[in-house]
């Protein structure tokens, strides 16, 4: 059996396509760079990370975004010849004003990705489709929830052609976004997401003898959702993609969530789960499971062998001893961490340059790791000498701009100050921020100016809460506080990231004072 969900923590949105023998899912990354997460499976149950497509800032520029902007919803296909990546890079989502502006980038190599084409702006979560006469169709929903547009594009002139035309209005469910066409036998399948994208979420189809309609609908809508009503099931089920195998049979991927059991608490975020799918005798594809609720777990795929990555084992979880180069799965903020992150400068070490403070929506100096489970412990080692209050260094535990907890080393003193004396200690704060309300948790602890800082925080086994840890050692660690996780999660930020631990450095003077971290560890316990 296939446990779902297939990728733990923030992997939204999926988007899947198989070539040949291997599987590659897309996921939306947000205000989260590189731009776009891709997957790689041989039997739909064990991944690989790969480098991301958008790794260049000509081809995404996400400085300055809100939070729970940037790329929404990528769309992965193949046409025998080239892999093709759509996005949507969100500038703004405020008051239903959504500015939307969707791209179109190719490869023959799913390691190495095009310039940007422009499409358009008229709405979000865009695909491609490949019919089987050799056209090319951009899919999207209409900004304002009215329906699915579809109209031709030209890879020759790289540019849309035609009309535009809304095919379809949706079901009346509501916030109908995240639609995919599927040309099958003599009909034209639409899926889509409606519901919106929380507990009501759900997964719905249509079909058309045309791709421009009309389309009747599903009788048996929605094909997939989640028991609400029981809090053990999987949550948020719904904006779905198709696969058939080498075998001929169908999968589903999906969006999902785990809140702990009696909560609403998402810190994990939205992730990706699958189900095995069937052909009812009418033509529509019901869950081979039955009923309509996303399970945990799903039928394997016949005749195709267990694939696990030998260099992929225990790599979500361990230790790091940084090398020369950073492992995919780390991330940052809205653009690159090259202009503010060295693994050269002090070898086996990863030197971060201070910029702005994390509630900027334009350049952090942090390296992240997204939360998979509920209970980990994670850990670093930095080495800093902060001058002033302006600067500080030490490990995140974030959502977002306005909501975050922060373990850092940092000084009482105010920049500038002649009477400095470096022989006063540093200090020791653990800030929390709440909506962009600012506070410490604890009063601030004096600590040596040199020498080694060890910061840990542990999550609870619920993930309901986390207890963060100082040593000057490495061996024997103080409990500071516990404190919870709420703040963290996608219902009290109103985002769509879920949480994520980090490496942080600012230094508000501009001065880019340095912080060197030994080592990051997570441990699922």
């Amino acid at each position: 059996m296939i446990q779902n969900p297939i990728l733990p923590g923030f992997c939204p949105d999926p988007s899947i396509i198989r070539v040949g023998d291997d599987y590659y899912i897309a996921n939306s990354s947000f205000e989260w760079w590189p731009g776009v997460k891709i997957y790689h499976s041989k039997d739909l149950k064990h991944y690989e990370q790969l480098p991301s497509p958008l790794t260049r800032m000509s081809q995404l520029n996400m400085v300055g975004e809100p939070d729970s902007c940037g790329v929404w919803a990528p769309d992965i296909s193949w046409d025998g010849e080239y892999f093709w990546l759509i996005y949507t890079d969100v500038k703004t989502r405020t008051g239903g004003l959504f500015n939307t502006h969707n791209y179109l980038v190719k490869s023959k190599d799913i390691r190495g990705w095009s310039e940007p084409v422009y499409l358009n702006s008229s709405g979000f979560d865009p695909s491609v489709f490949h019919d089987t006469d050799g056209k090319m169709y951009i899919v999207n929903m209409i900004n304002n929830f009215k329906g699915i547009l579809v109209q031709e594009y030209d890879p020759e002139k790289e540019c849309l052609v035609g009309e535009a035309k809304n095919v379809f209005p949706g079901t009346g469910r509501g916030y109908t976004e995240g639609p995919h066409i599927y040309h099958i036998g003599e009909y034209y399948y639409l899926l889509m997401a409606e519901g919106g994208t929380s507990y009501e979420h759900m997964a719905t189809m249509a079909r058309s003898r045309s791709i421009w309609g009309p389309y009747e609908e599903d009788p048996g809508n929605p094909v997939l959702t989640s028991d609400v009503e029981n809090p053990e099931e999987l949550q948020k089920c719904g904006h779905a993609d198709l696969v058939c195998t080498q075998n001929g049979e169908w999968y589903m991927v999906h969006l999902c969530a785990r809140p702990p059991k009696g909560t609403r608490q998402c810190v994990l975020g939205r992730e990706t789960a699958i189900q095995k799918m069937v052909w009812n005798e009418d033509g529509w594809l019901r869950l081979a499971c039955g009923g309509r609720f996303g399970q945990w777990e799903t039928e394997e795929p016949e005749g195709i062998a267990e694939y696990i990555f030998p260099e992929e084992e225990g790599k979500d979880y361990g230790r790091d001893d940084f090398g020369r180069v950073l492992d995919v799965r780390y991330t940052s903020l809205r653009q690159s961490y090259d202009s503010y992150a060295s693994l050269t400068e002090r070898p086996g070490y990863l030197r971060l340059y201070g910029q702005e403070s994390l509630n900027s929506c334009c350049n952090v100096s942090m390296i992240a790791r997204r939360q998979q489970a509920r209970h980990v412990q994670v850990e670093t080692s930095i080495d800093f000498v902060p001058t002033c209050r302006e600067q500080m260094a030490g490990l995140a535990y974030m959502y977002d701009t306005g909501n975050f907890y922060l373990l850092v080393k940092t000084r009482d003193e105010e920049y500038g100050c002649p009477s400095l004396d470096l022989k006063i200690p540093a200090k020791l704060r653990l800030i929390r921020s709440s909506h962009f309300a600012v506070d410490d948790v604890i009063t601030p602890i004096a600590i040596p100016e040199n020498g080694p800082l060890f910061l840990r925080t542990v999550t609870t086994e619920d993930g309901l809460h986390a207890k963060f840890y100082y040593s000057l050692d490495g061996q024997n660690f103080l409990e500071l506080a516990e404190v919870p996780t709420n703040i963290l999660t996608d219902e009290q930020s109103e985002g769509f990231t879920g949480a994520h631990f980090g490496m942080y450095c600012h230094d508000m003077t501009g001065g880019r004072k340095w912080a060197d971290f030994d080592y990051f560890e997570i441990l699922r316990k």
